[in-house]
């Protein structure tokens, strides 16, 4: 994340620890027997939270390295990288 700024890095950091203190509480649940749409409904979060994390990366990735490729004329190398973040989003 070379074009990340330090806000955006924090925010990250921030997302990322709140997400896995949300991991550490299902690990908890699981251990502890709690009942089984409790712990989905918790999965749920934490897989929302792994996405929202996704979005802000695209959305660096788009607005800083993509745009900076084709900016230098690398426009197949931007293309290729748009195809895979596209075919990675879709799994």
């Amino acid at each position: 994340m070379k074009h990340t700024d330090n806000k955006k890095r924090e925010q990250l950091i921030r997302r990322l620890k709140l997400i896995e203190g949300q991991v550490r509480g299902l690990q908890k649940m699981i251990e502890n027997d709690v009942y089984c749409i409790d712990v989905i409904t918790q999965t749920s979060a934490v897989k929302q939270g792994l996405s929202n994390v996704e979005d802000l990366l695209l959305e660096n990735h788009l607005g800083g390295c993509i745009l900076n490729q084709v900016k230098s004329g690398q426009i197949n190398k931007a293309k290729e990288e748009l195809l895979k973040v596209y075919k990675l989003k879709r799994k």
